[in-house]
């Protein structure tokens, strides 16, 4: 994978846990950090194509590695192409990039 791959615009987002003045437990997504990323949806494989009958769409996510990238959990979602993705695993190094399974 090149950067000249990277044609698409991700936001990656952290869940987040507050107390309000109630004393109520608050959960959000804080958006974390935006970069340039290349997904590409899987196919073929049984659990893939099982994946599909339950209306979810699996991918591999790549993004450049950075500071903020390497701050990724599997708890993040990512939001790419007016998508949100659930990650599916902690970002894994290919070289400079680094890539994560996700799941629309």
């Amino acid at each position: 994978m090149q950067a000249s791959d990277l044609t698409s615009r991700a936001r990656f987002y952290e869940p987040y846990e507050a107390v309000d003045e109630d004393g109520q437990v608050v959960q959000d997504w804080l958006l974390r950090f935006a970069c340039a990323a290349h997904v590409r949806y899987l196919r073929g494989s049984e659990a893939v194509m099982q994946a599909r009958l339950q209306s979810k769409a699996p991918a591999v996510v790549t993004i450049r590695d950075s500071a903020d990238a390497r701050q990724v959990t599997s708890e993040w979602w990512v939001h790419v192409d007016g998508r949100m993705f659930e990650l599916r695993e902690d970002p894994r190094p290919e070289g400079m990039m680094l890539a994560m399974l996700a799941e629309a």
